[in-house]
């Protein structure tokens, strides 16, 4: 789905994610701008596309142009003004970039995690208060009705 996003709309991709990750020298990780990540956000985009384009969208007329094209200063305004009113496409547009950027396997050296799918050796978790579940264990059972 390498057509996904137009050139502007890379740009802006590029220009958001970089704000929402932004590279560290010291844990040696890219920012989500990185050019591998941003492949692979768009390779990936599938049934989000609409969603990342609607909201990329948003950002463009937030900014009167592309997001890209703003000084640092003017990008802060219109994203903390975009953050406010962006809705569920600039949940899509988060979630996408997060889940693309914490797949890289530079950032998982950088976590200290295998360089492997989770599944089928999983991962370790801390153990919780199970007995949280309680309440919801008590309920009655919920009753689908056929239509």
């Amino acid at each position: 789905m390498t057509d996904a996003l137009t050139p502007a709309q890379r740009d802006d991709l590029r220009a958001i994610a970089a704000m929402m990750i932004p590279a560290s020298a010291e844990y040696d990780v890219p920012g989500a701008d990185d050019a591998a990540i941003q492949a692979d956000i768009i390779m990936t985009l599938g049934r989000d596309a609409a969603q990342v384009r609607a909201a990329l969208d948003h950002l463009a007329r937030l900014a009167g142009r592309p997001l890209a094209a703003l000084d640092a200063t003017e990008r802060e305004r219109v994203v903390a003004e975009f953050r406010s009113a962006g809705g569920a496409a600039a949940a899509t547009l988060t979630r996408v970039v997060l889940q693309c950027y914490y797949r890289d396997d530079r950032v998982l050296r950088s976590l200290g995690l295998e360089l492997r799918a989770p599944f089928p050796k999983g991962y370790p978790l801390e153990q919780g208060d199970w007995s949280l579940l309680d309440p919801v264990k008590a309920r009655a059972p919920v009753r689908h009705s056929k239509p």
